[in-house]
């Protein structure tokens, strides 16, 4: 009798046994594998190890040896990234002992991509982060320099590696993206010592000008907070419709609350020379035009309520 299809394939199919036997050799097979491999996975942790040790330590002789000539948050960020890419060394030493099959080309090639990748992915953290080792680098500013960017203003606080920390002048924490600082106008107001300040006082067209000047200097030599070098000045500068205005220009230190102090001193000293020495600041001339309803109204003529004068 011949044998049905279904019996034929039955003979051919592997038996239980023979599949119980394969996935005894599978498993046998994935033991001595990793047991083989356990000497390289331990060179590889070791590896790592000692990559983050020595990370560690790169981070914080580099941040001693830094911090020496260059401002704290320089000196921090790029330890850190020193650190970091020690450690990047370490582990590609670290794959490169645990998979010995793999070529170190084709780590670096997989590492290429993969930056590319995280690029795409995290454009604005990178973007951050370069700008801020820029502007460390070139250093227009520091920690506890006053300065304007963007509109905003305040004294730096600290640069991290992503973002300007600036303390404003009313004492808020303004946190700005690196970016946003590197890519703007900065004024950096405390770069130099000291800093130029001015008000214009007023005085009237009969008064002696060149003696309102003198008085004007006179007083501000009195005043402390005023630099002697670089001279103040007093300089006529409009011919106003009530008075003719003189620009006072005087030096300052350069901080904040210094200049703002400074500047008050200087202009109640002014106000008090000009006082004594009989100069008038008038008040602003205000010339007053009487409307038709005015003049009607005088005389005793009917004005309508939208100020219109009635017809007799």
């Amino acid at each position: 009798m011949i044998p049905s299809y279904q019996n034929g394939a039955d003979l051919d199919a592997p038996s239980s046994a023979e599949v119980g036997d394969e996935i005894v050799d599978s498993v046998n097979s994935f033991i001595d594998n990793f047991v083989a491999s356990l000497p390289r996975l331990g060179a590889a942790v070791l590896i790592f190890l000692i990559g983050w040790l020595a990370g560690r330590a790169i981070r914080r002789l580099l941040e001693t040896l830094l911090g020496r000539k260059h401002m704290p948050s320089f000196a921090r960020v790029m330890s850190k990234l020193a650190g970091w890419f020690v450690l990047a060394a370490f582990v590609m030493a670290g794959l490169a002992v645990a998979f010995p099959s793999v070529e170190p080309v084709d780590l670096l090639a997989g590492l290429g991509f993969f930056s590319v990748a995280v690029g795409f992915a995290f454009q604005d953290i990178l973007e951050n982060t370069l700008s801020g080792v820029l502007l460390l680098v070139r250093e227009p500013f520091q920690a506890g320099d006053q300065i304007e960017v963007n509109g905003h203003e305040g004294t730096v606080d600290r640069i991290t590696i992503r973002e300007t920390r600036l303390r404003q002048y009313d004492g808020q924490l303004l946190v700005i993206p690196n970016r946003d600082v590197y890519k703007n106008a900065i004024r950096v107001q405390t770069n130099e010592p000291l800093r130029r300040v001015s008000f214009v006082a007023g005085v009237a067209y009969e008064d002696d000008l060149d003696g309102a000047q003198r008085a004007i200097l006179d007083a501000l030599s009195q005043v402390d907070a005023v630099a002697d070098d670089p001279e103040p000045e007093a300089l006529v500068t409009t011919l106003g419709v009530s008075t003719v205005d003189i620009e006072v220009r005087f030096w300052v230190d350069s901080a904040q609350r210094e200049a703002k102090v400074a500047t008050s001193d200087a202009i109640i000293a002014v106000k008090r020379a000009l006082d004594e020495g009989g100069y008038e600041i008038p008040n602003q001339i205000v010339v007053l035009k009487a409307a038709d309803s005015l003049r009607a109204s005088l005389y005793d003529r009917a004005v309508s309520a939208a100020g219109s004068v009635l017809s007799e």
